[in-house]
């Protein structure tokens, strides 16, 4: 019987890239995850379900925003080194902008009440943004998976309730998540 070469993943036009990843920049303030899952496999299909879960976990190991990230394997998986230069700079230019302008009026009037305020009021929302994002993203890949669940809400409880740092939550549960995946596939096999 005769194996199916794995299909290569669509190769994307620079253009498209640095398009696609201004408008997640653009629409995603926030919620960037969401909309580069719907980009790169809903309606591009430059990865599939699979891929982005597993780029998606790399990329929360690493320093920096997860959908910068995210744009950088998209664009090196579809195009190499100029595809992730292409995507990254078609998602940074915005919050770039955006954060130079708010730098230079915040720092005029970081004291000011108001300015208090507003990011409160903002960092609440991202917060539910974040916790959403993760709740889909988690029931979307793992519904059954209660491996997955338990290291989910060790790492939840962890953080949010025991306030462990994040680099030792990161040091303990990613090789125990690790290890229980081993040892569940070696079971099945």
């Amino acid at each position: 019987m005769a194996v199916a070469a794995a299909e290569a993943p669509p190769r994307a036009a620079l253009g498209s890239l640095f398009w696609e990843f201004f408008k997640v920049s653009l629409f995603g303030a926030g919620g960037g995850i969401v909309l580069a899952h719907r980009c790169a496999v809903e309606r591009r299909r430059w990865l599939n379900e699979s891929e982005f879960g597993d780029v998606l976990t790399l990329c929360q190991f690493m320093p920096g925003p997860n959908v910068v990230g995210i744009a950088i394997c998209v664009g090196a998986k579809t195009r190499g080194v100029a595809g992730a230069l292409t995507a990254f700079v078609g998602f940074a230019v915005i919050p770039a902008t955006i954060g130079f302008i708010l730098a230079l009026f915040l720092l005029g009037h970081a004291r000011a009440p108001v300015v208090g305020q507003a990011l409160q009021a903002i960092s609440a929302a991202a917060a539910g943004l974040m916790i959403a994002t993760g709740l889909r993203l988690l029931l979307r890949r793992h519904r059954r998976d209660l491996r997955a669940m338990a290291i989910a809400a060790a790492a939840f409880a962890a953080l949010a309730v025991l306030k462990l740092p994040l680099l030792l939550v990161l040091a303990v549960l990613a090789p125990l998540s690790v290890a229980a995946t081993m040892i569940w596939r070696a079971k099945s096999a």
